[in-house]
């Protein structure tokens, strides 16, 4: 037999299984070493020992096993050709049959495992033995990425041979399915009883959650209708990286507290569980959550800063959630960082403004010999775009192709799009678009038409809004945009026509909401919203600050309406509040003086709040750290972080 030379003798029974030779026959012996990794032992066993048929045919699988470990593909034939002509195959012995299949399959040599199961004689085979033999080959498809082999393999199995399938068969087929083909074996699954089994209800789980759009529904759906005493720690991760890596941060933290509740049924989360749920926080500034995750992490995986995965996952979160300080500290203790570790970091210190310190963190990155990538490059253009850094923008874009052989793709060139539009330059931004190696998306056409409202420039944003309604003609952003372009140029007719257009696309514009997190709860509010326990304070509190604010900057003092609000705000709901008002005035009323208020916001601040925000810092002596939908503003003592470049 065609076998590598050994590098040590035969081992003696005793040495394989600590007794005597009479207590363990040889051909188990053969079995013990392969099944050990001792696979040259077992295959020189087998060549010396005792060639007698009987144990040589128990021998025989594991053998097989050995040969195929080692990569000796000819070694797997000459066995195939020995127990041929002893009689034993092609159906008289599954585990060789089922040894036979799965070597040749994981060596690549499909068509001979094909030919093996040709040869198969199914109408006397057991079932048992079939199912095996026909599962062994799927798999060899699967893992050697042949979809359509798995498939054809799949309806011979069900339709020629009439043998069933089981969750070993669906294991193999789903992962490898084409999207629009798992819901039907889904469906054969439930048909057959198997999408109650664990590993088939996690695999459907992790194949619809990497299908996007409503994967993560379809992934919800299988978690919930698993038998509760069967979801283990692979079904509550599969369903929150479901959700998470979808987008539906909010759903995924909400999955966590059941998990860590009597529903989880004491399964205690992971690594892998944490990293999606620190993501999630990230995404919507659940601090509360996030925190009591690092706490978590703290007290019960020692040695965390080792697992880079989680120690990413904590950067970015503390990043995007306003702890800075706390972002680079954890960076700053890390033994070993990866580019994921540094982009977590640029891109927390671009959210917040500081452009400098971010591309400083790039070029200490590149001089640590840790190559960017893509998404690097992202943060680091989008850094200087919220720091209105021109030049180095242009700088970074120009060479990323040549230094780091990066080429520039549709999110590259929206960061670049914004740069230049938020300097002014939007004849440049709109040169960059035509020059473009791919059609534009909505995000390139998006963020003109936001310079375009910065710099109220009504003719190039008509032609923005145009390409960009044709591609993302629900995003009711865009509308909203041109809408402001029109009023901020007095045009009402072009305001009243895109509100037109927004009632027959059954648009409405998003309501803006703001939260802050308080002892251990979250209080929301919404524009304009009176649901709040203590809401006649807050508007008492907002109308003073107003008036305040008015005082101070010189404008028109209206002292009847804030004396009415105080006098009739319970009767006589006020109108025209934004959220971000609403939040920090319960952030006043409830806070220590002196201590930060921290702000989640969905959209946009609006140029009104900005300014109102900046002087309230000031006259209240507080610090205001307000995250909206594109960045972090910290006001205080009049100013804000982002130099009124936003």
């Amino acid at each position: 037999m065609a076998t590598e030379p050994s590098t040590s003798a035969p081992a003696s029974p005793a040495a394989v299984a600590g007794g005597d030779d009479s207590l363990e026959p040889w051909s188990a012996r053969v079995r013990t070493l392969t099944r050990l990794g001792r696979h040259r032992e077992a295959l020189a066993l087998l060549r010396h020992g005792d060639p007698s048929p009987p144990p040589h045919a128990l021998a025989l699988p594991a053998a097989v096993i050995s040969c195929a470990k080692l990569h000796l593909a000819s070694g797997v034939a000459q066995i195939h050709a020995l127990a041929a002509k002893r009689g034993l195959l092609p159906s008289s012995d599954a585990y060789l049959l089922s040894a036979l299949l799965s070597s040749y399959s994981r060596l690549r040599l499909l068509p001979l495992a094909r030919q093996l199961l040709d040869e198969l004689p199914l109408a006397s085979t057991p079932p048992a033995t079939a199912r095996t033999a026909f599962n062994s080959l799927i798999s060899g498809c699967a893992l050697h990425g042949v979809p359509a082999g798995c498939f054809s393999l799949f309806r011979l199995m069900r339709v020629a041979a009439g043998v069933r399938f089981d969750a070993v068969t669906l294991l193999a087929l789903v992962p490898v399915a084409p999207l629009g083909i798992v819901p039907q074996l889904h469906a054969l699954a439930a048909r057959s009883g198997l999408a109650a089994n664990t590993s088939v209800a996690n695999c459907l789980v992790s194949v619809y959650a990497r299908g996007g759009g409503g994967g993560a529904s379809l992934a919800r759906q299988v978690f919930e209708e698993m038998p509760r005493a069967s979801r283990d720690l692979v079904s509550w991760n599969a369903v929150i990286s479901a959700h998470a890596q979808n987008g539906l941060a909010v759903e995924a933290v909400e999955l966590y507290r059941r998990m860590r509740g009597p529903e989880g049924g004491g399964v205690e989360p992971d690594a892998v569980t944490l990293v999606g749920v620190l993501s999630s926080c990230a995404h919507t500034g659940a601090r509360r959550v996030g925190l009591d995750v690092e706490r978590y992490v703290r007290d019960t995986i020692p040695g965390f800063r080792d697992n880079l995965p989680l120690c990413n996952a904590l950067i970015n979160f503390h990043a995007r959630c306003g702890s800075l300080a706390q972002a680079q500290e954890l960076f700053d203790e890390m033994p070993e960082r990866s580019v994921v570790s540094w982009t977590a970091l640029i891109i927390g210190y671009g959210m917040h403004g500081q452009g400098d310190i971010a591309v400083d963190l790039f070029e200490t990155m590149v001089s640590e010999a840790t190559a960017p990538d893509s998404v690097a490059m992202v943060g680091l253009l989008s850094a200087c775009s919220h720091a209105g850094m021109y030049d180095e923008g242009r700088k970074y874009f120009s060479t990323m192709e040549r230094d780091y052989c990066l080429r520039p793709k549709l999110e590259h060139y929206t960061c670049m799009v914004d740069l230049l539009g938020r300097a002014g330059r939007l004849d440049e931004a709109r040169e960059l678009i035509a020059s473009m190696r791919m059609a534009a998306d909505g995000a390139v056409w998006g963020a003109l038409l936001g310079a375009c409202k910065i710099h109220k420039n009504v003719e190039m944003g008509e032609e923005a809004f145009e390409r960009v309604v044709s591609l993302e003609p629900a995003n009711v952003g865009y509308y909203v945009l041109m809408a402001n372009i029109y009023a901020d140029a007095g045009q009402l007719d072009g305001v009243a026509k895109v509100r037109a257009a927004m009632r027959r696309r059954g648009l409405r514009k998003e309501p803006g909401c703001s939260y802050v997190e308080h002892k251990g709860k979250v209080h929301l509010f919404m524009a304009d919203d009176h649901s709040h326990p203590q809401a006649r304070r807050i508007y008492e509190l907002v109308v003073e600050l107003e008036r305040m604010v008015k005082e101070k900057t010189g404008g028109d003092v209206v002292e009847e309406r804030a004396e009415k609000a105080v006098a009739e705000a319970a009767a006589v709901p006020l109108v025209g509040f934004h959220s971000e008002k609403l939040a920090v005035a319960f952030g006043l009323l409830n806070t220590e003086a002196g201590s930060e208020i921290v702000v989640i916001k969905n959209l946009r601040v609006c140029g009104d709040c900005h300014s109102f925000l900046k002087t309230v810092s000031e006259l209240t002596n507080r610090a205001f750290l307000v995250r909206d939908a594109s960045r972090f503003h910290r006001f205080e003592n009049g100013a804000c972080s982002c130099r009124d470049y936003w």
